[in-house]
């Protein structure tokens, strides 16, 4: 036997054999875990915009305040020609 009909006759063999049994109320847990893992990412996905909202605003405000492009004024005065 090659490797493809081996491979068939363990799935073959695997399907023979009686289904085992599913723990009752196996459905609604796993729904009710899926459903609590979405809250979850949801939350967690909200609290990070969230964050980088907050972020971006800090950013606007202390760039509005300090005006990092602006030229600092000079601390010598020129000289004067008369």
């Amino acid at each position: 036997m090659n490797g493809p009909e081996r491979k068939e006759d363990e799935v073959r063999r695997m399907m023979e054999v009686p289904h085992p049994v599913v723990p009752a109320g196996l459905g609604p847990r796993a729904a009710e875990q899926g459903a609590r893992l979405l809250r979850r990412h949801r939350a967690v996905r909200r609290a990070w915009i969230g964050l980088l909202v907050v972020l971006v605003i800090a950013c606007a405000v202390w760039a509005t305040v300090t005006e990092p492009w602006a030229v600092p004024p000079s601390d010598t005065t020129p000289p004067l020609d008369w």
